[in-house]
């Protein structure tokens, strides 16, 4: 393990029970609260948005937009939110997706995203990838490219890598943590 993945694991809390009995929630507020290791997160994403030659930075709701915006600042590239239904003002574009116990739609400003655009995808948490995965159809059908997924933390438990690698049709998959 880094350095850099030592001090995030560190600053990351477990929370038990959270919010419903028999989870094990990740609480990611010490490590933003910590100006160092939310430094070095933001460090380490911005290096992976260029890496991949992202042209902008997509955060999704809510804790994306906390990691995704300081990481659009930091590579110089734009930031653009995919919010969930009904929360952006005027015309968009939408994706609806399955969750455990029902289904849920995201949008997006599809004026924002063009067919130059390369897109890195920015959360806190890959848990089921089922948010992720309808960002990436979202994305597509907004006529942009999908440069890759980036996220703090997957927890490798409940294998949403195994669902989100045929949607990123080899477009990378980067977790600076696995848990």
């Amino acid at each position: 393990m880094t350095g850099v993945e030592e001090l995030l694991l560190s600053r990351i809390r477990d929370v038990a029970d959270y919010p419903e009995p028999g989870v094990m929630f990740k609480d990611i507020t010490p490590l933003l609260a910590d100006p160092a290791a939310f430094t070095a997160l933001t460090d380490a994403l911005a290096a992976i948005a260029e890496r991949t030659g992202a042209t902008k930075i997509v955060g999704l709701e809510a804790r994306g937009f906390i990691l995704g915006a300081p990481v659009a600042v930091r590579a110089g590239l734009g930031f653009i939110p995919v919010r969930k239904a009904g929360k952006l003002p005027g015309a968009t574009l939408g994706q609806a997706y399955e969750l455990e116990y029902g289904s849920a739609e995201i949008e997006v400003h599809a004026e924002d995203l063009s067919a130059d655009d390369r897109i890195l995808i920015v959360d806190d948490v890959l848990a089921t990838g089922g948010t992720a995965e309808a960002s990436i159809q979202l994305i597509r059908r907004a006529g942009a490219e999908v440069a890759g997924v980036a996220v703090l933390m997957e927890l490798g438990f409940l294998s949403g890598r195994s669902r989100l690698e045929p949607a990123l049709a080899g477009a990378p998959l980067e977790s600076l943590l696995v848990v």
